[in-house]
């Protein structure tokens, strides 16, 4: 088959990740091994970027600056919440064939990948060879179709090493705590939580996930129950927990929400939800030292812990959607299938089965209403990577003189 020549473009859109430039990176260099790319931008600020024509000229960035970039956290050309409209889109259609770009790269989640579909409807119609590829790219977790998403593993890694060190803690001074994780719609990230278990009574003792109704009552009962078990609990809780009717929890604990650019009640970014249970704690059941910490931000693009395991696989990504688009002038989605114990073979999907929709935890993950099963952990477990060892002082007790009962 003929090759395509012309130039190439990449943007990124959504949350960054602790591994998302390695996506970029491999693209980028990637490239450099096909003649017929001929240059490959980079939008600066993701679409909205490109909209303006704020590009970058990557074909000119040494490859060691590259790699220095690769495992570098966060959006390496930046990002944008931008959500792109029919006429948003179009606009980028014109820029791309203004440039004589042939080749649109976009590291995203689904509403990226409905970018993709869109201004590939756009060039189908002009009659305009533009090869449309998306990258995956999520901590949610929550693209349909893959397996996993990079930038998952790392965040996750976080979520658990930080529960670690929560556990350990709270064993210290003993009260409750309650860590609040992202995910609107999907429990992936919180459910790494329980990670951070090593013995029988460690925490999280407690982790819902939005996949499953909350219930204020259960809550405090589960708590209660916890506490007298164990003289201390560790609650991980996703932010989109929400009732039965679907209304968030923090809609109905918090007198006034904050909203996003989109109108969805502002779930990252504000302590409201973990001081809202905080504070049905301590005047449901009494208890004193009750604490609550929101991860906001932290866990996306923590420097320092990354998950190798999803560092290679961003890159790879990267590096297939080029690969593919220029060897087989085809348009789609990279997915990852899992195989074996532990492996894992990429494979290119249509744009419109990833794009838009979003997937949640299986029924299989999920115990209960607070808890996450052995199912879950054989899924995650090799993606987090090697996590830290912690220990116990294991040593007789020393017989009492002056306290015998």
């Amino acid at each position: 088959m003929e090759k395509l020549t012309g130039k190439a473009i990449i943007a990124m859109g959504g949350g960054p990740t602790a591994v998302i430039n390695q996506s970029l990176v491999g693209a980028v260099l990637q490239a450099r091994q096909y003649p017929n790319i001929t240059q490959f931008y980079g939008a600066f600020r993701g679409v909205e970027g490109l909209i303006e024509e704020q590009l970058v000229n990557l074909t000119e960035a040494t490859t060691h600056n590259l790699e220095m970039v690769a495992c570098t956290p966060g959006a390496g050309i930046r990002s944008t919440r931008l959500k792109p409209k029919e006429e948003h889109c179009k606009k980028i259609f014109d820029v791309c064939e203004a440039h004589g770009i042939h080749y649109f790269f976009y590291i995203g989640g689904n509403d990226s990948a409905e970018t993709c579909r869109i201004v590939n409807k756009f060039a189908l119609e002009a009659d305009y060879e533009l090869r449309v590829m998306h990258i995956p790219k999520t901590i949610d977790n929550d693209l349909r179709v893959t397996d996993h998403c990079p930038g998952y593993g790392s965040a996750a890694k976080f979520v658990a090493q930080s529960f670690m060190g929560v556990n350990l803690d709270n064993r210290s001074l003993p009260g409750v705590y309650i860590g609040v994780v992202m995910g609107r719609h999907a429990g992936f990230l919180t459910a790494a939580s329980v990670f951070a278990r090593k013995y029988d009574d460690d925490g999280p003792h407690l982790i819902y996930l939005p996949e499953k109704s909350f219930n204020i009552e259960e809550f405090l009962a589960s708590v209660d129950a916890a506490y007298t078990k164990y003289g201390r609990v560790v609650v991980a809780v996703s932010e989109g927990i929400h009732s039965d009717d679907g209304t968030p929890v923090v809609a109905s604990l918090v007198k006034e929400v904050e909203r996003d650019a989109h109108g969805n009640i502002q779930l990252s970014g504000t302590t409201s939800l973990g001081d809202a249970l905080m504070e049905q704690v301590k005047s449901g059941l009494k208890i004193k030292r009750v604490r609550s910490d929101t991860f906001g931000y932290l866990q996306r693009s923590f420097l320092g812990c990354v998950s190798e395991v999803d560092a290679n696989e961003a890159r790879e990504v990267g590096e297939r959607a080029v690969q593919i688009a220029a060897w087989h002038r085809v348009d789609g989605s990279i997915t990852i299938e899992r195989v074996g114990d532990y492996g894992v073979r990429y494979n290119v999907s249509p744009l419109e089965a990833v794009a838009k929709e979003t997937k949640s935890m299986p029924d299989s993950f999920i115990e209960g209403v607070n808890n996450v099963t052995v199912d879950f952990k054989n899924y995650a477990r090799p993606l987090l990577g090697e996590l830290p060892v912690y220990e116990r002082i294991h040593a007789p007790k020393v017989e009492k003189i002056l306290n015998k009962e």
